[in-house]
């Protein structure tokens, strides 16, 4: 009967225990056993890890210092709106600041000079980036989409092809050659590849190309020793208005030898229309559509820079994606 009633009284101090035995008795302790105790309860007790979360600290703040940071924070806050906005305008073209009602000429040699900046940034970094090795992706035939003509301007009539050949100036031999189309086909190993332009516009495109590889022509007409630039222009270009308007544009020497850059002869298994640049078009998938001069007339080989269409006109000059 005893041992009964002292199951009985055990359990209700065992409910409401917290797991440890020594902490359900009720019994006395000595100076021995609630060191034990402690020391128990220390040694199960994990550091907190680092990407755990941890409490939040209480601070106490007075009324008073709290409107003061909020009113700071106010300002500092308007502070930075109006120097974004000022900022905002001061490199929005003056156009269109006329039309938000802006009557002053914000245009200043300060502000083409910081946007011209900003711009060889972007060129500096895809120009580090560049890689010989590295290919753009390639696609299967089934993979092809429309591609529309995008001439700046008037597309040529095609009268002009009868009488085409392509200059080369610049060689270390001193001469100037010409081709024509029977000599480039007969001359070269035509490849194949099936990859996508890329315009500035936003648009893009996928178009399975064929022709010969600018590194091919680079080694069978070598440039001058301290050649690094090609300036590709196409003197059948046409204005809007069908006026004569040659087109010319910079393309390093180092992406001009890119496997996969091409003076393409054929579009989607047949010769280049004039739409796409007849009889011979530059194809550099590394680059913006706007490197890739249809129609090509020329090719001259620089130690310098040369100019260029579109960066005369405020655009980047390197054009890399």
């Amino acid at each position: 009967m005893s041992n009964d009633k002292k199951s009985d009284s055990l359990e209700p101090e065992e409910i409401r225990s917290t797991g440890s035995p020594l902490t359900a008795k009720r019994g006395p302790r000595t100076d021995g056993a609630a060191s034990s105790v402690d020391v128990g309860s220390l040694s199960t007790k994990k550091p907190q890890g680092f990407f755990e979360e941890r409490s939040l600290p209480e601070i106490e703040m007075t009324g008073r210092r709290l409107r003061y940071l909020a009113r700071r924070d106010f300002l500092l806050f308007g502070a930075g709106a109006v120097a974004a906005l000022a900022a905002g305008g001061f490199l929005l073209p003056q156009e269109t600041l006329s039309r938000l009602g802006v009557r002053r000429n914000m245009d200043s040699p300060g502000k083409e000079w910081f946007l011209n900046k900003a711009l060889r940034i972007d060129d500096d970094v895809a120009e580090a980036l560049y890689s010989g090795t590295r290919r753009v992706p390639t696609y299967t035939k089934s993979q092809i989409t429309p591609l529309k003509n995008n001439y700046n301007g008037a597309t040529p009539d095609p009268g002009y092809i009868s009488g085409w050949n392509l200059s080369v100036d610049g060689l270390a031999s001193g001469l100037s050659i010409s081709l024509d189309l029977r000599n480039l086909m007969a001359g070269f190993s035509i490849h194949e590849q099936t990859t996508r332009l890329v315009c500035v516009e936003g648009w893009s495109a996928v178009a399975w190309w064929a022709g010969l590889r600018f590194e091919d022509l680079l080694r069978a007409f070598p440039p001058m020793s301290q050649a690094k630039w090609a300036r590709v222009e196409s003197s059948v270009n046409l204005d809007a208005s069908g006026n004569p308007d040659p087109y010319f544009m910079s393309l390093d020497l180092a992406t001009a030898r890119h496997p996969q850059t091409l003076l393409a002869t054929h579009f989607n298994g047949q010769p280049l229309t004039v739409d796409h640049g007849a009889p011979l078009r530059l194809l550099v998938p590394a680059k913006l559509g706007l490197k890739n001069v249809k129609a090509i007339t020329r090719i001259t080989y620089l130690a310098e820079e040369p100019s260029d269409y579109w960066a005369e006109r405020g655009y980047s000059r390197y054009d890399g994606i």
